[in-house]
């Protein structure tokens, strides 16, 4: 049932952050139970509910507290310094409530009605078949990579509306938790603990307030929006968005760095010690630029934009083209930082069970996501940028003629 005793109208983001950083030394604690589960423990689920980190970006009239980005992006970042895994849950499960308050009133209405505290979690590759029906949708489709799905309540699917010959989408279709299969195929080598598991929704009635244009997503114009005005419910999905997985990547670079820094400051090498090493200095020295870099360049990213959006202003493709540039280029800069730091550890870190290898192996998943492949996101830019020079370069032309 809904907790009325929540005061969401008095919690600010400095307020939000302090309750994450208290849970730091517990995330690390429960790090390798977390990857042995293959899951997040339920204390941990647990925790995050009772600090309101699961509702940072849930709307005010359902018990949240409408938390901008930014601030789920600072807190994703910190938590997953302590552990990616605990982490990846805690931020993709306040990412989906977020979009779930974009969807039609109604959807929201059942989602949230009888309980605050429900769980959201997603697939968003658009593999799913919708039909339409009266009053919807037929919907069937096997989903993977839904992160922390053995706690949902409601899953989010990507997919398209099959209409005869047409095929029209991508766009966002919403379904009980109950009416999906859970394949149990999460096998990995890294964030073994989100439980990121496939399931499989077959023949299932969607009804139509439960449909999200996804072209309306990707402007931040969903229907939502009429009822939840508040600047993070107009955060393009797919564009901006994506920094929040720049700040899982940038968390456990720094994760990777801290882990590092405790592994090499007693150490010895054949009797010397490395933290006398020149090198050594170099090396932490340059990792940790990088970091700091990689931190910069996504968060000035998501707060250029959501100022931008407060003050009404409309975000060009070209503007999302950049926002993608940077959330890409900053992982690219964590994940090389990471590694740099992981080759400089010696031949004993490669061990099992050990906090650095463990980090670094999240790191390297983390920097997989589709969402932050540097070669994709730069090659829109840069033939983006160059057509821009060009057409600016032909009106400066054109005017010097008239």
């Amino acid at each position: 049932m809904p907790d009325d005793k929540i005061d969401v109208g008095n919690v600010t983001s400095d307020e939000m952050v302090a309750r994450a950083r208290t849970l730091l030394p517990i995330l690390r604690e429960r790090a390798e139970e977390t990857e042995k589960l293959g899951n997040i423990p339920a204390e941990t689920m647990e925790d995050f509910r009772r600090l309101g980190l699961l509702r940072m970006s849930q709307p005010h009239r359902y018990g949240g507290y409408e938390m901008g980005w930014d601030v789920q992006c600072e807190i994703g970042q910190l938590l997953a310094a302590a552990d990616c895994s605990q982490a990846w849950i805690q931020r993709i499960i306040a990412d989906h409530a977020q979009m779930v308050a974009t969807f039609p009133a109604e959807a929201q209405e059942e989602v949230w009605a009888d309980d605050h505290d429900t769980i959201i979690c997603a697939s968003f590759e658009p593999v799913g078949r919708a039909t339409p029906v009266e009053g919807g949708f037929r919907f069937s489709g096997t989903h993977g990579f839904a992160s922390g799905i053995d706690y949902a309540d409601w899953l989010i699917c990507g997919g398209f509306i099959i209409d005869g010959d047409k095929r029209d989408g991508p766009h966002f279709f919403l379904a009980r938790r109950s009416d999906a299969t859970i394949i149990d195929d999460w096998d990995t080598m890294g964030l073994e603990g989100t439980g990121s598991k496939s399931f499989v929704l077959e023949d299932v009635f969607i009804p139509a307030y439960r449909f999200l244009d996804g072209a309306l997503a990707h402007v931040g114009k969903g229907p939502g929006t009429d009822v939840n005005t508040a600047t993070v419910y107009r955060i393009p999905r797919g564009g901006v968005t994506p920094t929040g997985f720049a700040a899982m990547t940038v968390g456990t670079a720094q994760g990777v760095l801290e882990e590092w820094l405790r592994y090499t400051g007693p150490r010895k090498s054949r009797g010397v010690s490395l933290a006398a090493d020149p090198g050594m200095h170099m090396i932490a020295a340059r990792s940790s630029a990088e970091i700091a870099a990689a931190e910069s360049l996504y968060l000035n990213t998501i707060r250029d934009a959501q100022c931008r959006l407060e003050a009404g202003e409309t975000l060009s493709a070209f503007d999302l083209s950049r926002a993608r540039r940077n959330v890409s280029f900053s992982t690219k800069l964590a994940l090389k930082a990471g590694t740099r730091l992981f080759n400089a550890a010696g031949g004993r870190a490669i061990m099992r069970s050990n906090a650095l290898e463990r980090q670094y192996r999240n790191l390297l998943a983390s920097a997989s996501h589709f969402a932050t492949v540097w070669e994709r996101n730069a090659l829109i830019y840069g033939k983006e940028l160059l057509e821009r020079s060009i057409a600016d370069a032909e009106k400066i032309q054109r005017e010097k003629i008239e």
